[in-house]
């Protein structure tokens, strides 16, 4: 992607290298079943939306593989400790998980995904070959040989407004601190572990606070807490989830939230929030780019692997990521390289010619790029939220 500072490709994507060009040509995915397999697939971070079509797809031209597909949706933070259950008890009825980096990381942490890129590399594209330098660098970063990135934005923080109550525009975190405090309870943001741009806000602000190591939440944040602290004294609790955030600013009860790209134009267009609302970047302002993924836990039987593989693998051609643009929800969406909007359903062409914003393709070119917390910083950070500072207001 134009832009992209290609520092991200060092460091601490070291491991993540590794673990995918450890992907051998001897690596053979099971066989396929003899009858054709039910799926069950849990989605916690909203990417039906984005993947649905081309998954069900995948099912009507393959009926010899797929004979049904089983939806359910749950929220991320409970998914972890639901599916080590599963495992401990040798049974695991989920097979496919679509997921953000949350629920992503703390599976990575506690082993619970397949690694389906170097077992099954022959049934796999080649990361390389397929992702776009963005998702390329999630995907080293995240999903290590486990997850497979499928949609990608770069994402945020940014945050939304209503120009009837906000007549001056913070332009820095100290004014919109300040603005918070004189306006009590007509500001939040969702808990960073369940939310897209709850998680882009807490990772860009130690860029944008100036703090000593933003990759080190625990150690080099002290800024960031402070200032995190300090703010949540005017706000009366903080949303389980990004939907409601929008909700509240739709109806009036908040004048700014956090958001991202997805997040400011999708809720326009469905008209949960009102098309007149803007947003604004605070100076300073880093990416911090959001990825989904599909993962497959350890347990899924081999028949069934079989099939996954597979369709992990379909859902990376360009006519399933064309899908991705969808209504705006993970703008842009694809995290293939080569898949333009032309390419886009004639409705996802239409939705971003009335929705989209001109200004976010020339932010994404002039605005640096960083990698996000690797997996294990990332669930500290989480915790570390939730503990002081959400622990007081979570609603």
């Amino acid at each position: 992607m134009s832009g992209l500072d290609r520092r991200i490709f060092v460091g601490g994507l070291a491991a993540g290298a590794a673990a995918l060009k450890a992907s051998g040509a001897l690596a053979q995915a099971p066989p396929l079943p003899s009858q054709p397999v039910v799926l069950n697939v849990i989605d916690v971070a909203g990417q039906l939306q984005l993947t649905q079509a081309g998954i069900d797809k995948f099912r009507a031209e393959n009926p010899n593989l797929v004979s049904r597909i089983n939806y359910q949706r749950a929220p991320s933070p409970e998914l972890p400790g639901k599916l080590k259950a599963m495992q401990d008890a040798g049974r695991v009825d989920i097979d496919l998980v679509l997921t953000g980096p949350g629920a992503m990381s703390d599976g990575v942490q506690q082993g619970l995904w397949i690694e389906v890129w170097s077992k099954y590399a022959s049934a796999m594209p080649k990361p390389e070959d397929v992702y776009h330098d963005g998702a390329l660098m999630m995907q080293k970063n995240f999903g290590r040989d486990q997850g497979v990135a499928v949609v990608y934005s770069p994402s945020g923080p940014l945050f939304e407004y209503m120009p009837a109550k906000v007549k001056t525009v913070p332009k820095t975190a100290a004014e919109l601190l300040a603005w918070v405090k004189q306006n009590p309870n007509r500001f939040t943001y969702a808990r960073p572990v369940n939310s897209g741009p709850g998680w882009t806000f807490l990772m860009a602000m130690p860029y944008i606070l100036g703090d000593k190591d933003p990759k080190d939440p625990m150690n080099g944040w002290d800024k960031t807490w402070d200032w995190l602290r300090e703010l949540g004294t005017a706000i009366d609790y903080y949303p389980t989830g990004t939907s409601a955030t929008m909700k509240e600013l739709g109806e009036g009860t908040r004048d700014i939230i956090v958001s991202t790209c997805g997040w400011d134009i999708n809720p326009r267009v469905l008209g949960i929030v009102p098309k007149e609302a803007e947003v604004f970047f605070l100076e300073g302002t880093h990416w911090i780019p959001d990825t989904q993924f599909m993962c497959v836990p350890k347990g899924v039987p081999d028949d069934k692997v079989a099939v996954l593989v597979r369709l992990m693998a379909y859902m990376l051609k360009p006519e399933q990521q064309a899908f991705t643009y969808d209504k705006g929800y993970f703008y842009p969406g694809p995290a293939a390289k080569g898949v333009t909007l032309a390419m886009a359903p004639q409705e996802s062409r239409d939705v971003l010619a009335e929705y989209g914003r001109p200004n976010y393709d020339k932010m994404i070119a002039d605005l640096p790029f960083e990698t996000p917390l690797t997996p294990d910083r990332l669930v500290a950070a989480f915790r570390r939220w939730d503990q002081e500072i959400g622990a007081k207001k979570a609603k």
